[in-house]
């Protein structure tokens, strides 16, 4: 009998590991932390969103990319001229709602900036391929967003992204290149 609840317990054990281990996780919540090598995956699985490493370069961005294509396909970057040297950037939401990606030293590297602030913040990869931080009380409509990668395109257009000039917010979407296979900035950006 000994032996059955031990077997039993390490079956539990073991099954909510691999839970945690494998299962997706499409958000991170007001004072979580999201460290190197950690992702965030879109509900469907169609997005993947973490730090990455192009071409040789050995800088670290943190960016979007397709999750079922074999050779990394990034669609977009954050901190697309501000590369963090090393794997120990960490990129978290604060108290407003805004997403903060900090180096080794806890400096900003890059972050959004949103006039609206959340009460309970949360940054949701979507499975359009948009990141978007909101008030997890206030749905997931458009209209809710704080702010929405699709308003900063990199290079990549996708689905439901607009391009052009906002009239209500103001915002200017463009598509720019990478200067090359190893920097994401765009050429006319870098000094």
């Amino acid at each position: 009998m000994e032996k059955f609840i031990f077997m039993l317990a390490l079956v539990v054990v073991f099954l909510s590991l691999f839970q945690t281990v494998f299962s997706a996780n499409d958000s991170i919540r007001s004072f979580q932390s999201h460290g190197d090598g950690a992702t965030l995956i879109s509900k469907g699985g169609s997005f993947e969103l973490g730090f990455f490493t192009p071409g040789n370069s050995n800088r670290r961005y943190v960016g979007i990319w397709y999750k079922n294509i074999a050779v990394q396909t990034v669609v977009w970057v954050a901190n697309r001229c501000n590369p963090i040297n090393g794997s120990s950037g960490l990129l978290t939401i604060n108290s407003t709602g805004n997403l903060v990606l900090l180096d080794h030293n806890k400096s900003v590297v890059w972050s959004t900036s949103s006039s609206k602030q959340a009460k309970k913040p949360i940054v949701q990869l979507l499975d359009s391929g948009n990141l978007v931080p909101r008030d997890e009380d206030d749905g997931n409509s458009e209209a809710n967003f704080l702010w929405q990668s699709f308003d900063y395109p990199s290079d990549t257009l996708l689905p439901d992204m607009k391009i052009g000039w906002d009239f209500r917010t103001g915002v200017k979407r463009r598509l720019s290149a990478w200067k090359n296979w190893d920097d994401p900035c765009p050429f006319h950006l870098r000094n």
